[in-house]
């Protein structure tokens, strides 16, 4: 039996053996699909960056980062600020983690062109052009020290609200239609 069929077929019997539950993963199960998703999963392996290695490439990643991944990731990429980040299943990553630092960015950049099923990391084929992508690989590359850039503004406005529905106050929401521009407050 080769190891990809062994290692296939103790992923089988993990799932088996825990598709009957909801919960958090235990550390053979993580380890486990660790190595599927480096080893196998993940195509990209002897891919180059074409981005160059220098400041402005980084900080163009920094900028399409802030508009697409920050949501899940925070700013910083270490899912500061981000409610949610732990409670998803798997959780979400920190892209500063050594887990993650030790992909190479060929791996990075399959992982942004096809996303992770099925964990929430959604497939930016079509949505982000490929120059984009390997320039969010550079600025992940290059993070920033955890809480640094502190909390998303998204996740702000509603500790904001939580707090005025707790106190006893009337939360006042700011929901607009999609690409709209917040109203001028003079």
């Amino acid at each position: 039996m080769t190891n990809r069929s062994l290692l296939t077929l103790t992923v089988a019997a993990v799932f088996a053996l825990s598709a009957c539950k909801v919960s958090q993963p235990g550390s053979v199960e993580s380890g486990v699909m660790k190595e599927v998703k480096k080893n196998i999963t993940v195509g990209g392996k002897d891919d180059q960056n074409p981005a160059p290695d220098n400041q402005a490439a980084i900080n163009e990643g920094k900028e399409h980062f802030g508009h697409h991944c920050q949501i899940c990731h925070g700013l910083d990429g270490q899912n500061t600020g981000v409610p949610f980040a732990t409670q998803m299943s798997p959780p979400v990553a920190d892209l500063k983690s050594g887990d993650i630092q030790a992909y190479t960015d060929g791996q990075l950049h399959w992982i942004l062109v096809n996303g992770i099923n099925p964990s929430g990391m959604p497939a930016w084929k079509g949505i982000l052009e490929d120059d984009e992508m390997w320039k969010i690989v550079r600025y992940i590359r290059h993070l920033p020290d955890k809480g640094s850039l502190g909390t998303p503004e998204v996740f702000k406005e509603e500790a904001e609200e939580h707090k005025q529905m707790e106190s006893g106050g009337t939360p006042q929401h700011h929901h607009r239609p999609a690409g709209s521009k917040p109203e001028s407050k003079h």
